[in-house]
């Protein structure tokens, strides 16, 4: 079966659709899908299932975003804000994780966290050179390792929320993330378990979600909006365009197209903040009221770093706030005054890299402020008063969009996109073109001979252009390499980074590949026409780049490139397969002139086919047909047959090592051991929680009247003894105890009270039950009887049916009522004979015997009467019921029931069976008891009447 959803957001509401696929439906619990918005600081999941089209998560504290943070003691692990508030270790809280994947030991950015989080310590990678941290011998992490934790307490939230397991999801990515960190990304995830489905960047998922509510506003006009997204971590502007476009798959959609991308990595308000913390140190170590500095104090140093962070929100609304830490150090209270202007001068240089990204996304765009139709603001930290002020006199224009949520915005598009890439969801089609913030090229070099004298040439070829549109599929094809060589896969010109993100870039070398049986490959096909080294590569939805596959291909017979003279030296991009040229049969005459032209800087054989046609006059048409087909039969090629080869592969990782398989294998048993780990202590501590609880509810139990009543005192002094006993085994041994101690202690105070609780229990049920049994005794009961006063005429029910119903009315009363009259005899003590489970059968027993008659009577069709055989007949018949009727109803009445008949007669709707009722009982003024029950009253019984009037009695 399908599910439509409607869902609103926003200004504008827009309705999708989401269809389960009815196979899925069959199994529910695997269906759900979900988003991760992974922030350098926190994170928002969202999820899609079927009922809950797009929802925000919420987690255990019923918050909508979740601190991506850590804490890893010596047996235990918190993630989220009981992580953060583990303030007097921060040594064991790990996060910004961020900023450390796909860093090399060396970059800068290792540095800056090092000097950012001076509890950790750093060391670096031996086989890979990245970093890890480690806490003791035994505590050792990988920054993948950790976020891996943290991804899979995000899933746990998601699955809790959606109430069923949850594998597939969508990561949001900062859209400067180069190959290395990406792959990082992917590998925690591996490490969680998580199936990624898709990578996708924070800018891209806002563009979807701004877009998906607002489609109906799209059309073939182009629409640009630049989106302004300051984090907590970095900021990013980016220019999207929308409008409709034609596809052959599903008609005309709407589309997204990043068109033009600038970011800072450094420029967030996690800086605010730190610049905030230390201006608090400063004014603490001022006030002079300890010895010590506190900035030595990493315990004091976290503290303040929290006040900070709630200081810049409530100076984003209010011009002066008072600061203040209770035992910030050395038990001494911290407190003193900041107002808003003294935090803009400490950050008046980060305010002053506000527009930067704006003017870097309008250069990559070719676009001007003018084109952009409006500014969005998305993120934390562009509520910052001076942020927007800055932005706003940057940018030129009236106001800043703030029409969309800025901080779950990200999490609701990467969810949309979940559920469309989802197998078990349909949604309305909405196209993204994403675009590759780096070029990519590829490097290689060739040995030239010229007048004798052999040069080695290094060429370059453009994969990837910046800014080019992915996924997307590309071929090059290395020609006259007869035996194995080696090309790199590199960045191309980064002249558009400054030095400082150059460094924190990290390596320009991607990958080295090495290809092997090239020769041999060429010598088992001699006889055949090299067509040259075809290297596949693709780069995926996450915007990861990949060779798929390297091949040889040979071709055999003429082609049409032996007709021009062979194939050029240099490698050629295929980016689709080439296209036959069949001869034009219509023209008798054509002069063929090809020129050969090739690039040196783009290495791009560039065939120019200049067609000269003489026209023929219309007398020499006809004698020139025989040459038309001459010449068609000697252009056109003959069939060949293609071989194609793959070639062995070895690739070399330049920039970050990937982990080994049984490193990746490593680290998920350690993230599961510590899963396991968790699981086992919140067992315990369940068990814990409920044998105490268990001790003291019982307890007071034993002392009402409830449990008094059904409790003899040898009885209630035993189970007294036991749960003393219980009490005094917890304070000595109960918080130290086992979860197996725990569950037998449990288990064996249930079991002496069980019988207590039975007793209790079966009393309490009795009233409501023994209620509805009189009930339904009652309504079958009356069935019954009207049931056999429907004329014989009319009677649709069997005799058997009937005997058989008034067996189980009889049967049930009789039992009832001798097991109510042996109850009460018996002592409340005692156990119970009338139990609540047989009287739960006897109701079920009645019933169905009861609804087996109901529906029959519901689905049965009336019997055809019988034609009268004349008229004179039916007239004195007529005349005599109406003289009988005369007997006991006054005459103007009498003239009423006659009219009513006659209606009938002439085909008119007959009276509802209530509204017979009530005529009878308005025209019989004064009716006698054998009147009533054999008269019109008895005529009057019909099936359709027991129903409605078994409903009005219930």
């Amino acid at each position: 079966k399908s599910c439509r959803f409607d869902i609103s957001g926003g200004r504008s509401s827009c309705c999708w659709c989401l269809y389960v696929t009815h196979h899925v439906c069959l199994f529910a619990v695997t269906v759900a899908v979900m988003s991760v918005d992974l922030g350098s600081e926190w994170m928002k999941m969202a999820i899609v299932k079927p009922g809950v089209p797009m929802e925000i998560v919420l987690n255990k504290e019923s918050r909508r975003k979740t601190p991506a943070a850590v804490c890893l003691k010596e047996n235990e692990r918190l993630f989220g804000d009981n992580a953060l508030g583990s303030v007097k270790n921060p040594k064991t809280v790990y996060r910004h994780l961020q900023s450390l994947l796909g860093k090399k030991h060396d970059n800068p950015q290792v540095a800056l966290y090092q000097k950012r989080f001076p509890e950790h310590q750093l060391q670096e990678d031996s086989v890979r050179s990245t970093v890890y941290f480690k806490n003791s011998e035994e505590m050792q992490y990988t920054a993948e390792e950790l976020l891996g934790m943290v991804l899979n307490y995000s899933r746990s939230l998601a699955q809790d929320f959606a109430e069923q397991p949850i594998k597939d999801a969508v990561i949001t990515v900062p859209a400067f993330f180069n190959q290395a960190e990406r792959r990082a990304v992917l590998q925690a995830a591996q490490m969680a378990g998580l199936k990624v489905l898709q990578l996708i960047n924070d800018n891209t998922a806002v563009a979807m979600n701004y877009g998906v509510f607002r489609r109906k506003d799209i059309d073939n006009t182009p629409k640009n909006v630049m989106f302004y997204d300051m984090g907590s971590g970095s900021t990013t502007a980016t220019i999207v365009t929308y409008q409709t476009v034609k596809t052959k798959e599903s008609g005309t959609q709407p589309q997204l197209q990043i068109r033009g991308v600038g970011f800072d990595r450094g420029l967030g308000g996690f800086e605010m903040d730190l610049r905030l913390r230390d201006y608090l140190a400063k004014l603490f170590n001022e006030q002079k009221k300890s010895k010590n500095d506190v900035r030595q104090n990493h315990r004091a140093m976290a503290k303040l770093l929290k006040e900070a962070q709630r200081l810049k929100t409530v100076l984003s609304a209010n011009v002066d706030f008072m600061a203040q830490v209770e035992g910030l150090m050395d038990d001494i209270d911290f407190k003193a005054k900041v107002t808003r202007a003294e935090f803009e001068q400490l950050c008046a240089d980060l305010f002053e890299r506000v527009p930067r990204p704006v003017q870097d996304a309008l250069t990559t765009a070719e676009m001007n402020l003018d084109d952009i139709e409006q500014v969005i603001l998305v993120g934390g930290s562009t509520r910052v008063p001076k942020v927007q002020e800055v932005l706003l006199k940057a940018v030129g224009k009236e106001e800043l969009g703030k029409n969309i949520n800025a901080d779950e915005a990200a999490a609701m598009g990467a969810v949309y996109q979940a559920a469309a890439l989802s197998k078990a969801f349909k949604v309305k089609p909405f196209l993204v073109r994403d675009a590759a913030v780096f070029p990519i090229q590829v490097e290689f070099t060739r040995e030239t001979e010229e007048d004798g004298i052999k040069t080695v040439k290094h060429n370059k070829r453009i994969l990837f252009q910046r800014m080019a549109p992915y996924p997307q599929r590309k071929v090059i094809t290395f020609n006259r390499y007869n035996d194995d060589f080696a090309f790199d896969i590199n960045y191309g010109d980064l002249s558009f980074l400054g030095q400082d993100d150059l460094s924190v870039f990290g390596s320009l070398n991607l990958t080295t590949v090495r290809l092997s049986g090239v020769g041999s490959s060429f010598q088992k096909h001699a006889d055949a026409e090299s067509k040259g080294i075809k290297a596949h590569f693709n780069m995926d939805e996450s915007g990861v780049l990949l060779l798929d596959r390297v091949s040889s291909l040979l071709k055999l017979g003429n082609t049409i490139s032996t007709l021009f003279g062979g194939g050029s030296s240099e490698p050629t991009l295929n980016v689709t397969e080439p296209v036959q040229v069949n001869p034009i049969n219509v023209i008798p005459f054509i002069k063929i002139y090809i020129e050969m032209t090739f690039t040196s800087a783009d290495w791009v054989s560039n065939l120019t086919l200049s067609l000269l046609i003489k026209e023929e006059k219309d007398g020499e048409k006809s004698g020139n047909a025989e040459a038309e087909k001459d010449v068609e039969k000697k252009a056109k090629p003959q069939k060949k047959s293609k071989i194609s080869e793959d070639i062995t592969v070895e690739l070399i990782i330049r920039d970050i090592v990937d982990p080994t398989a049984d490193d990746v294998t490593s680290s998920k048993k350690k993230l599961q051991d510590l899963t396991d780990r968790d699981l086992a202590k919140q067992e315990r501590e369940k068990n814990l929680n409920s044998l105490e609880a268990f001790i003291f509810e019982t307890q007071d139990k034993l002392y009402q009247e409830d449990y008094e009543l059904v409790l003899k005192e040898e009885e209630k002094e035993q189970i007294s003894t036991k749960l003393r006993e219980a009490s005094e085994w917890m304070d000595e041994d109960g918080y130290s105890a086992t979860t197996k101690q725990l569950k037998e202690k449990l288990s064996e105070l249930k079991s002496l009270c069980k019988d207590m609780f039975f007793r209790v229990e079966e009393r309490r049920k009795w009233p409501d039950r023994l209620a509805a049994l009189d009930s339904l005794l009652n309504t079958s009961s009356f069935f019954l009887r009207s049931a056999k006063l429907i004329p014989e005429d009319d009677q649709i029910f069997t005799e058997v049916e009937l005997n058989m119903l008034e067996k189980v009315i009889n049967e049930t009363t009789t039992w009832k009522n001798e097991t109510v009259a042996e109850q009460e005899k018996r002592s409340t003590k005692e156990r119970p004979i009338l139990l609540s489970k047989d009287i739960e059968s006897k109701l079920t027993l009645l019933d169905r015997e009861v609804n087996y008659l109901l529906n029959k009577a519901k689905f049965a069709k009336p019997k055809a009467k019988a034609k009268a055989k004349n008229s004179t007949s039916s007239e004195k018949n007529n005349k005599a019921n109406n003289t009988a009727e005369e007997k006991v109803t006054p005459p103007t009445v009498e003239s009423t029931e006659s009219k009513s008949e006659e209606e009938v007669q002439q085909g008119e709707a007959p009276p509802t069976e209530e509204s017979n009722v009530h005529m009878d009982a308005d025209s019989q003024s004064q009716p006698t008891e054998e009147t009533t029950s054999t008269g019109r009253r008895a005529s009057s019984i019909t099936p359709t009447a027991i129903t409605r009037e078994l409903k009005r009695v219930n």
